[in-house]
């Protein structure tokens, strides 16, 4: 779960939780808590005037333990947002009046001791992403692939940190590569065709799409291995090499089939424009 975007999000009362696994723990966006708490549209300013409230009560230690760490923005882009680790987080929650302050207490506990489980014995992060997907409703064949298609990511992205690509930034660098050597475009511009923001667009993709995805990254990783690459810029081009592998298959795939692999629909259009399969014993 730990490579994919999907990992990175929590639902709480129907809305998300942005979190980060960072120093070992889970860290949580302190503006999405805060909307839970109190609703309303300006969160922020919440936020901002309860440090301050904070501070000026003596509590500065908490100001001292809160983090700025990258997270997904509304508009997809990665951005420094405040966050905090779960015991910081239940202090700054208590200065908040909320009735949903004892659930959303529990709900943190809960996240945090899953995660621990998710370590000692990764199958569970599996099965819980599993869950997920079908209670969202996507078909068991589409989550088969896209369950293999996180595990070959999560074989690639330790490729890289053993590598000597270790941020996010680079990580987005070289996904960059391979997904302009397969389709031709760029992440953000991948997003674009099929209207996304905010959302994964590995959760949006074809079944073709998501083959040709895991196609990629894992003859990447194969390249990686073959060639005992070090550092970006032979990994870069690992992953130009990889990339291209795939995208001379997609075009292989479109000449023969006469229509592009690359569908401008997001998932749901997609599934909504699939047939019904008929029941047995049905007329």
């Amino acid at each position: 779960m730990n490579a994919d975007e999907a990992s990175k999000l929590s639902v709480f009362d129907g809305k998300q939780i942005r979190k980060v696994f960072h120093e070992d723990e889970w860290w949580f966006s302190i503006i999405d808590v805060v909307e839970v708490l109190v609703g309303g549209d300006r969160p922020r300013k919440y936020w901002n005037d309860l440090k301050k409230k904070l501070t000026v009560e003596g509590y500065i230690e908490v100001s001292e333990k809160i983090g700025q760490l990258k997270m997904a923005a509304p508009d997809g882009k990665q951005r420094l947002t405040d966050c905090a680790n779960t015991e910081t987080l239940f202090r700054i929650i208590q200065s908040i009046p909320s009735p949903k302050l004892e659930p959303l207490k529990r709900w943190l506990a809960k996240v945090g001791k899953e995660r621990l489980d998710e370590i000692e014995n990764p199958e569970l992060a599996m099965g819980r992403m599993q869950d997920l997907y079908e209670k969202k409703g996507y078909p068991k064949e589409w989550i088969d692939k896209r369950l293999r298609g996180i595990a070959v990511r999560q074989d690639l992205t330790d490729e890289w940190k053993d590598r000597g690509a270790a941020s996010s930034k680079e990580f987005a660098i070289l996904t960059n590569e391979i997904m302009h050597g397969a389709f031709d475009l760029k992440v953000d511009e991948y997003k674009q065709v099929k209207s996304l923001v905010r959302e994964n667009l590995r959760d949006h993709m074809t079944d073709i799409e998501l083959i040709l995805t895991m196609l990629a990254e894992a003859t990447t990783t194969e390249l990686h291995r073959d060639r005992d690459s070090q550092g970006m810029e032979p990994l870069t081009k690992d992953a130009k090499d990889g990339g291209e592998v795939a995208g001379r298959t997609r075009k292989d795939i479109e000449q023969q089939t006469g229509k592009p692999v690359i569908s401008t629909g997001n998932f749901k259009q997609l599934t909504d424009a699939r047939p019904k399969k008929l029941k047995k014993n049905e007329d």
